[in-house]
C-alpha cells in the first residue's frame, strides 16, 4: 500500500466533519423554518413599532441634536434605519414566496391554489404597506410623518399578524413534508 493509498483509505474512515449551521436556532423541518422565519418578522416589526411610538412622542429638538451629533442611537436615526431594514427583508420574504415557493406549491399541491392566491394578494397589500413606510421614513423630522408612520406600522402589523398566520396554518405541514426548499431558478423541487 502505497502513501496515496493509506491517505485514502484514512480519508474514508474519518467521520464528515461537522457543518455547523449559519443561522442557529434554525430548525430542521421546512415548515418550522417558515415559522421561525415569521417569528423574526413579528419580532422586528414589534420592535420597529415600539420604536416609532417613542419617537413619535419624543422632543423633535433633542432628536435632531441626537442626529447632529451623529450618535447612531439617536431615536430617529434607529428608526429610519430600523424600519428601512424590516421593510427590505419583508419585500425579500414575500419576493421569494411569490417568485420561488408558491409555484412549487402550486405545483406539488393544487389543492391550496385558493390559499396562495389569497396569499399572494395579501403580499401585494403588505408591499403597498411597505411601500408607505418606506416613503414616510425620510420625513420623520415632521411630527405629521411620525403619526403617520405609527398608524402605518399599526395597519402593517395587523394585517401581517393574520397573513402570517393563514400561511402557517395553510402551508407549514405541507411544507414539513418536504426534503429541500425549491430551486430560486427553477421554481421547483430540488
Amino acid at each position: 500500500e502505497n502513501a496515496m493509498e493509506r491517505t485514502n483509505t484514512a480519508a474514508r474512515s474519518r467521520p464528515a466533519p461537522a457543518h455547523s449551521d449559519p443561522l442557529p436556532g434554525r430548525p430542521e423541518a421546512l415548515g418550522d423554518q417558515l415559522r421561525w422565519v415569521h417569528e423574526i418578522l413579528r419580532r422586528d416589526l414589534a420592535a420597529v413599532r415600539d420604536l416609532a411610538g417613542r419617537v413619535a412622542d419624543d422632543d423633535v429638538t433633542t432628536v435632531w441634536r441626537d442626529l447632529q451629533d451623529l450618535q447612531v442611537n439617536a431615536p430617529l436615526f434607529r428608526l429610519r434605519t430600523t424600519c428601512l431594514a424590516v421593510c427590505g427583508t419583508l419585500h425579500s420574504h414575500h419576493e421569494g414566496e411569490d417568485d420561488t415557493l408558491f409555484p412549487a406549491i402550486r405545483s406539488a399541491a393544487p389543492h391550496l391554489a385558493a390559499l396562495l392566491d389569497r396569499l399572494a394578494a395579501d403580499h401585494a397589500l403588505i408591499r403597498a404597506l411597505l411601500d408607505q413606510i418606506e416613503a414616510l421614513a425620510p420625513e420623520l423630522d415632521r411630527t405629521s410623518a411620525r403619526t403617520a408612520l405609527v398608524d402605518a406600522l399599526d395597519t402593517l402589523a395587523t394585517h401581517l399578524a393574520e397573513h402570517l398566520a393563514v400561511e402557517e396554518d395553510g402551508l407549514v405541514s405541507l411544507l414539513n413534508s418536504w426534503q429541500a426548499w425549491p430551486d430560486p431558478l427553477e421554481g421547483e423541487l430540488t
